[in-house]
């Protein structure tokens, strides 16, 4: 599973996929959201703008994601 640190009290979905390097551009993550080939926390999401939060997890080929908050 990759960690994602996040500054933010959330990041949205297909946010999380660019930075993480999953989708290669925003459009591929938005593309892949609404083609429903995003599970989070075990269900499809076709919601880009989903806040993903710590203790959430983001499953995108085959590759599990989560995000945590970065130390201050």
């Amino acid at each position: 599973m990759t960690t994602i640190s996040i500054t933010t009290e959330y990041i949205k979905l297909q946010d999380l996929l660019k930075l993480s390097g999953a989708a290669d551009t925003g459009g591929a993550a938005k593309a892949a959201v609404q083609e429903g080939e995003v599970l989070v926390n075990g269900e499809i999401c076709t919601m880009r703008g989903k806040k993903i939060r710590p203790g959430d997890v983001v499953r995108y080929q085959g590759q599990d994601f989560t995000v945590s908050y970065a130390d201050p």
